[in-house]
């Protein structure tokens, strides 16, 4: 069975972001977003999150924010603190543990943080990006080197991803859905809007029909992994 996991990240990021990513649940193939907990929105976040109780939420660890560094890069004895303050405040704010864990800009990737993040997944028993049953899929993404490429996260291009690079078992395909706004500072602006048109395309719905891939979220991971296994 192919199962498919259409995460976003940057949930509370902004209001824009918060609005492509609950609509692009609403009407399109987004099951799953991530949070970040300290970003200005992040409240609204919470607050929205209550109106669609199928999407899983997950944490997104933000180290980095969007302009100056969430933690001193010199000081690596403080990323143990930040991140369980993270995992408290996504507690804080939506009463419950994430269903997942991954990182803005893939930080937890660096060697010396990712034993921090490891052992916080075992914790809590999460699945982490790239170290869980899910594989992750990053290409649906739609800018490299400073420039635009909307080709690369058309309709076009997605049904061609699903065809080629959905296989059996359990696929994460990333994404950033959301709306421009002038005052929220991201390089990242205008291939969110084309994101959300492409993810909310009808023709999507019909592709993952005719490939037998089924959509789920990262709650439903556990269960049918075992499922799988047996």
């Amino acid at each position: 069975m192919k199962y498919l996991i259409v995460n976003a990240d940057d949930f509370g990021a902004s209001r824009g972001i918060n609005r492509g990513i609950v609509e692009a649940h609403h009407d399109g193939i987004l099951t799953s977003t991530s949070l970040m907990v300290n970003m200005p929105a992040s409240e609204e976040a919470a607050l929205l999150s209550r109106a669609v109780p199928d999407l899983s939420i997950g944490l997104h660890v933000n180290f980095t924010g969007e302009g100056e560094p969430v933690v001193n890069e010199k000081k690596l004895a403080d990323y143990p603190a930040e991140l369980q303050y993270q995992l408290d405040r996504f507690q804080a704010l939506l009463g419950r543990l994430p269903t997942h864990l991954d990182s803005h800009h893939n930080i937890h990737r660096d060697p010396r943080l990712l034993p921090h993040f490891l052992e916080a997944a075992r914790q809590h028993r999460l699945p982490m990006r790239e170290h869980s049953p899910v594989r992750y899929f990053s290409s649906f993404y739609g800018q490299w080197d400073g420039e635009t490429h909307l080709e690369q996260i058309s309709v076009e291009k997605l049904l061609h991803m699903l065809r080629t690079e959905v296989h059996d078992g359990f696929t994460e395909l990333s994404c950033h859905p959301g709306y421009v706004e002038p005052d929220f500072p991201s390089v990242y602006a205008i291939e969110r809007e084309a994101e959300l048109r492409t993810l909310c395309n009808p023709l999507v719905r019909v592709r993952l029909a005719e490939l037998s891939i089924r959509l789920i979220g990262f709650r439903d991971v556990k269960d049918l992994a075992s499922g799988v296994s047996n």
